[in-house]
């Protein structure tokens, strides 16, 4: 933990002293409301891995205007008109940059049409620039790499999206993301944790409007079923599907496996074979 106010850095589990005098990072002054801070601030946007820059690069608005909001003269439009263009192609001054902001501009599509945090943007554009910097684009989709990355991402940051999903906000198709997911995972040495049924369970609760009983008895049924090593070797979202159906059924809000099945994005056979392992190996029993 930074305690500022003693300058320490402590270790939270012993008490240990790290270090005693940690500079504080905070403003030097102090604000007591919006104005205020706005005026006092000395610095622009902090850093961001999302533009290709990192936002460290001079804007230059599109409006004609000067400080007092009074039309620019034809002689300054001029001037200003190149001052943007030369602006505009020194932010981009080779191909690898190109790439990147290409490549960036995409992600952002996909996470805006996904609505995925902004972490995750953040963390797709690192894993997109590590493999700029080793040169691992060559030869592949720039689109098909940037979707990978958020896909990858997401599998870290344990956001449940599935390779489905990302390909539908995408135009590159799911076989060619899952291929350039796999070669960037193996790669860059991305330790990828696994995905576990239990990430979809209020997902899907959520999308078929089910009671919060039902989802808590889902959640069971997929703990019990870990345990007993059903999900192995199965698919999470078919697995999470399946233990949400028979969850609406004991709870009596029943939903049919078509809704299940378009929610999850599978298949009707998928949510019936999960379905009678699931009933078989726990020995559910089910009221008519």
């Amino acid at each position: 933990m930074s305690d500022y106010d003693q300058g320490e850095l402590v270790c939270m589990s012993c008490g240990y002293v790290l270090d005693d005098k940690i500079a504080d990072t905070g403003p030097e002054w102090r604000a007591f409301d919006d104005e205020q801070k706005a005026k006092r601030t000395r610095v622009g946007a902090p850093l961001t891995y999302t533009i290709h820059d990192k936002g460290l690069s001079t804007l230059i608005d599109w409006h004609n205007k000067d400080t007092s909001g009074r039309d620019l003269s034809p002689v300054q439009m001029s001037q200003v008109f190149t001052l943007r263009k030369w602006q505009r192609r020194t932010r981009v001054a080779d191909a690898s940059e190109r790439n990147l902001a290409f490549a960036l501009s995409e992600m952002s599509k996909i996470s805006s049409s996904l609505n995925l945090p902004k972490s995750i943007l953040e963390t797709a554009a690192v894993f997109y620039r590590k493999a700029v910097r080793r040169r691992l684009i060559r030869g592949r989709s720039i689109q098909g790499v940037a979707a990978a990355t958020i896909y990858m991402s997401c599998r870290k940051c344990n956001i449940p999206r599935t390779l489905d999903e990302i390909a539908q906000a995408t135009p590159v198709g799911k076989k060619e993301i899952g291929r350039c997911y796999r070669f960037l995972a193996k790669e860059l040495d991305e330790f990828i944790p696994p995905i576990f049924p239990s990430k979809y369970v209020s997902k899907i609760s959520n999308q078929l409007s089910i009671m919060g009983k039902a989802e808590l008895v889902a959640a069971t049924i997929l703990e019990i079923a870990s345990s007993l090593r059903l999900t192995s070797g199965r698919g999470p979202t078919g697995v999470a599907a399946a233990a949400a159906y028979i969850a609406s059924v004991l709870a009596g809000n029943r939903k049919t496996q078509r809704e299940v099945a378009l929610v999850a994005n599978v298949t009707e056979v998928t949510i019936r074979n999960r379905y009678k392992e699931l009933m078989d190996r726990i020995q559910i029993k089910v009221k008519l």
